[in-house]
């Protein structure tokens, strides 16, 4: 790729990391070589499986081995996990075998105070020139959006969950 972009999908509507999983694929199609970070999630979501046996793709989960953040408030161990995924998430950026860098829910584990604004803003000034570089959750911090390339907002107009009480579905929420 010639010349590398930063991406941030945020705001509080569905479709951050679909969108995220969609431009993958679409790069793995093209040949190019993704890696996709998972902030937060213990638990392989169904994309995982497909995007991981796409040739060039490579996904890693960074949560903390202890669930979902709903209902509790992250400890120690999760600061560790996320500062964990931030140290491979860096070397991917930088070790130049990736073209497509998807750190997905980042912006989520920096609004829970795991990661720092500062921690998000010397992944972008680590970025080679050549490197997408895509940031995905809900309460990106303004300094990062203001210095991305594209920012794609995500707007609930109505969500099933509010309207009929429906949980996350297989294949479609996760």
């Amino acid at each position: 790729m010639e010349q590398g972009q930063v991406q941030i999908y945020c705001g509080d509507g569905k479709g951050k990391t679909t969108a995220a999983v969609g431009l993958a694929v679409r790069a793995a199609g093209a040949g190019l070589r993704v890696y996709m970070g998972q902030f937060i999630k213990d638990m392989a979501y169904h994309e995982v499986s497909v995007l991981s046996n796409l040739s060039g793709v490579t996904v890693e989960l960074y949560g903390s081995g202890r669930g979902c953040f709903i209902g509790r408030t992250p400890d120690p161990q999760d600061v560790a996990a996320a500062q964990a995924g931030l140290a491979k998430a860096a070397y991917a950026l930088r070790q130049g075998r990736y073209d497509l860098v998807i750190l997905d829910e980042i912006n989520v584990a920096c609004r829970l105070g795991l990661l720092s604004a500062a921690d998000l803003l010397d992944l972008m000034a680590q970025r080679p020139a050549s490197v997408e570089l895509v940031y995905t959750g809900r309460g990106c911090p303004a300094e990062v959006l203001a210095q991305a390339d594209l920012v794609t907002e995500m707007r609930e107009v109505r969500h099933y969950y509010h309207t009929k009480k429906l949980l996350a579905r297989d294949g479609i929420e996760r």
